[in-house]
């Protein structure tokens, strides 16, 4: 019975510090935006990925190519500046593995020629390092991860007629490339990410001379693409992340190269999509990712030749 007692006189104490903690701890509202604090330098179409808990952004447009590094850190809302990449480049796709970054593809000349140079950060000894050439020049690709593979999918290459469906795989461990099946749609400026075991990548531009709603599945076992729910909104070059079993797609450019509000999640489980608060900011090909179940959107586009934006904008789901 002094056991019992005294257990039951400490518990009032402990439920006063436990009530304490949750009067203090921020509340957490679900599908919203907040701001972070604004990028140094305002951009659209960079690189982007996650090292040590700080979010990368590498490159872009101003509107000429970039090469600067800037870091920002989510716990402390601040940016730092980053070893620059060896090139100016926009419109190349960011992957991280095993805390190596890679940027991948972009133009180094404002988008005039579209180039296959693959670069790798290792933030151990801060430097930059040149990675075996993609099989195919491109830029505004998708890119996604699974298994620690770089799947990079679809883009654009002037050369090559303009949009491509050409899917290629890089294996960081044998620094070797491998063509996978194509897209079953031409597309660049594509969402992409993987969510579970698949590969997904939906909207973008194409030779038509307009955004799609085109969203497809890539089975990694079977290197084959099926046709999904087309997304309810036309676009190209948005924001995309995965959190839990949901794609985030967000942004993007409307036919007339206006940028879109719009934000809205796929359940790959489910085939359906669903709108979500609009973004604050629209704009285009911005930087995204996905960290810590929140969604990051770097700068973008406002209008196409129009105003470049600096601002972070956050997604609580």
């Amino acid at each position: 019975m002094k056991t019992i007692f005294r257990l039951m006189a400490i518990s009032p104490l402990l439920i006063c510090l436990a009530s304490l903690a949750l009067a203090q701890a921020p509340p957490v509202t679900h599908n919203s935006w907040t701001s972070g604090a604004a990028m140094p330098t305002a951009l659209f179409q960079p690189a982007v990925g996650v090292l040590k808990g700080q979010i990368y952004v590498v490159g872009g447009a101003n509107p000429g190519s970039l090469s600067g590094t800037q870091i920002y850190n989510p716990v402390t809302n601040t940016w730092s500046t980053g070893v620059s990449l060896p090139v100016a480049t926009n419109g190349a796709s960011g992957a991280v593995v095993k805390n190596i970054m890679y940027v991948i593809g972009g133009s180094n000349d404002q988008s005039q020629t579209q180039t296959n140079a693959v670069w790798a950060y290792n933030p151990k000894t801060k430097t930059w390092s040149a990675k075996a050439a993609m099989l195919t020049a491109r830029q505004d690709a998708g890119v996604a991860v699974e298994k620690n593979i770089i799947y990079v999918i679809g883009g654009y290459n002037g050369n090559a007629g303009g949009y491509i469906a050409t899917v290629e795989s890089y294996n960081p461990a044998t620094d070797t490339w491998t063509e996978e099946a194509p897209l079953l749609v031409s597309q660049g400026g594509i969402s992409a990410a993987a969510v579970g075991s698949k590969v997904f990548a939906v909207d973008g531009w194409t030779n038509s001379g307009g955004p799609t709603d085109d969203s497809e599945e890539y089975n990694v076992s079977t290197n084959a693409w099926t046709s999904l729910k087309p997304d309810p909104t036309l676009r190209g070059y948005a924001c995309a992340g995965a959190i839990g079993p949901l794609m985030y797609v967000v942004g993007g450019s409307n036919a007339s190269h206006v940028g879109l509000n719009t934000a809205e999640s796929f359940k790959p489980s489910k085939n359906l999509w669903t709108t979500l608060a609009p973004m604050p900011q629209a704009g285009f090909a911005p930087g995204c990712t996905a960290y810590k179940g929140q969604l990051y959107v770097f700068g973008g586009w406002v209008t196409y030749q129009g105003t470049i934006l600096n601002n972070v904008q956050i997604y609580q789901p």
